[in-house]
């Protein structure tokens, strides 16, 4: 994410591209990832909230679960989530 854009990648065409963080493809699937404008990673629940703060009418998605009372909760629901859709799709043979 740059400068309010973002630029969507995806990670089947082009599977090394977080590799330089140290993400595997498998990472990658796990949680979202992107990069702010200073390039660094963010990942889960944070790459979510960055998304809704840029997303016109979502800021409040933003509000509610980014702050700091909201944030541990946050990623732990997130966390759990994408581990159970994870083991999901790899169980289901979509990789």
């Amino acid at each position: 994410m740059r400068a309010g854009k973002v630029e969507f990648k995806d990670i089947n065409e082009q599977p090394d591209a977080l590799a330089r963080f140290g993400a595997s493809l498998d990472d990658i699937r796990r949680r979202l990832h992107a990069t702010d404008a200073a390039g660094r990673l963010i990942v889960g629940a944070d790459v979510a909230i960055a998304l809704w703060r840029l997303t016109p009418g979502e800021g409040w998605l933003a509000a509610l679960f980014g702050n700091r009372v909201a944030l541990p909760f946050t990623r732990f629901v997130y966390d759990r989530f994408a581990d159970l859709l994870f083991v999901w799709n790899k169980w289901s043979g979509r990789w």
